[in-house]
């Protein structure tokens, strides 16, 4: 397998052409950190107000406890629809006049967005303004652009490795942030419990605090980060539409791949807690909230630790032989948790096998970052022009928030429905899990594009 290094001067790659010695250009790491920096915005505005919202539907907005479920859902629903709606717009805009510009002024809306979704008292506006930050989404498809163009093949791995890791930091901070801000009057008396404003608003704490983040991600950017990639503005050749894009040699097969990798991904995401919290008897592990939050945190170190060594294995084995090797994994990983359920019906005397199983399996699968990271390289390698990386950016992105608005939902359903029949004693979710790995063992074997490396 040729290295991702020697592929450099193809005439697929998404890097714009450069001579043999800017090949040994170290990374520009005050760059990149810049835009890691804001990169973290994204996963803090989106994870931050889990810990609260379910509370805050009850009480600020007087909806029944019954019915919180259902509204908690709906606003992240249309969060993930509105993203949806917008991302190409933003993709041909960073594509048109720029990314700096865009950047900006993404994290600029989503800093008053956030912010403002602090001060709701109804359901509507807890609607809006969760709308409202999903509009300014362009900040996800202009980073993702911006570090490709400030990489050179041999460096481009190493970068995006950051961005990732970033993103694992930004999806752990932001529960943490949103869990020990909210109702500050009542859990720090002694620091807010003379400050009325807080007193009426219980959650607007977390959020001026997250909309303090993106509003100094936005002054860093402006007067610090630089603009990337001028040939990608000012070419000759007409930009091309998007419906040309999808035609390119390539890109549908990459965009479908990618777009089955992410139902596998938030069709577990939705069911490993619910497979966690179910009964034994019925098909699960009967973990206490304790557990299953100790087992999310270490299935987030696991893919943070997993991407230190990418760019080595990159390097030795191209970008198709990490996503295939990430293929190789995930329907074993998969097994392993029906295999859990039955170590523990099996008594006290499995439980030593069970607890070492369960972190193994959970740190294997971590290895998913890597074919994450991968996947950006695949996108950049099938890219037809510089002047296409906003939109073709956009295109996945896209597609990413419309499945993440439906998929957690339909497989939820489904782990329901086989634990309430117990079809195949309530496994019946791992079965479809292990068919669909093994169905993206097969896409990135047999239809991955040569453009991917």
């Amino acid at each position: 397998m040729s290295s991702r290094a020697s592929d450099a001067d193809e005439t697929t790659s998404l890097l714009p052409p450069t001579a043999p010695d800017d090949l040994d250009e170290p990374l520009q790491m005050s760059q990149i950190g810049l835009l890691c920096y804001a990169r973290l915005v994204d996963p803090i505005a989106f994870f931050s107000i889990f810990p609260f919202v379910n509370k805050m539907i009850h009480e600020e907005a007087g909806i029944p406890e019954a019915d919180v479920g259902f509204y908690a859902g709906l606003i992240e629903s249309l969060f993930s629809m509105t993203q949806m709606l917008v991302m190409i717009a933003y993709g041909r805009a960073a594509d048109r006049i720029g990314r700096k510009p865009v950047l900006v002024f993404s994290l600029c809306g989503v800093s008053i967005a956030s912010a403002l979704f602090g001060l709701s008292k109804n359901i509507w506006q807890m609607i809006l303004f969760r709308c409202l930050a999903g509009a300014f989404a362009g900040s996800v498809v202009t980073i993702r652009a911006m570090i490709t163009e400030i990489s050179t093949g041999n460096t481009q791995a190493k970068a995006f490795s950051l961005f990732t890791f970033t993103g694992t930091i930004g999806i752990f901070l932001g529960p943490l942030i949103g869990g020990s801000l909210s109702e500050p009057t009542v859990n720090y008396p002694s620091v807010f419990g003379h400050i009325h404003l807080f007193e009426k608003y219980p959650y607007l704490l977390p959020t001026l605090f997250t909309g303090g983040f993106s509003a100094s991600a936005a002054i860093l950017c402006a007067f610090f980060v630089r603009q990337t990639d001028k040939k990608s503005f000012n070419s000759t050749s007409p930009p091309m539409s998007t419906w040309q894009l999808l035609q390119s040699p390539g890109i549908a097969a990459v965009l479908s791949l990618i777009g089955y990798t992410s139902v596998i991904t938030y069709g577990y995401t939705a069911v490993i807690p619910l497979f966690w919290f179910t009964s034994v008897d019925l098909g699960g592990l009967s973990f206490t909230p304790l557990q299953i939050s100790l087992f999310l945190g270490l299935s987030g170190l696991a893919q943070a630790i997993w991407l230190i060594p990418f760019p080595m294995l990159q390097q030795r084995y191209g970008t198709a032989g990490v996503l295939r090797g990430c293929t190789y994994i995930w329907p074993i990983v998969m097994a392993l948790n029906p295999l859990a359920n039955l170590l523990l019906k099996q008594g006290p005397a499995w439980l030593t096998a069970f607890y070492i199983l369960l972190p193994t399996s959970q740190f294997v699968g971590g290895s998913v970052s890597l074919l994450f990271t991968a996947i950006q390289l695949a996108l950049n390698d099938i890219a037809p022009a510089p002047n296409t990386l906003g939109t073709l950016n956009a295109i996945f992105l896209t597609l990413n928030s419309a499945l993440r608005a439906v998929v957690p939902g339909i497989f939820s359903s489904l782990f329901a429905l086989g634990v309430r029949t117990q079809l195949l004693s309530g496994q019946a979710i791992w079965a479809l899990m292990v068919t669909l790995t093994i169905g993206l063992w097969i896409g990135i074997r047999w239809h991955l594009p040569e453009q991917v490396k």
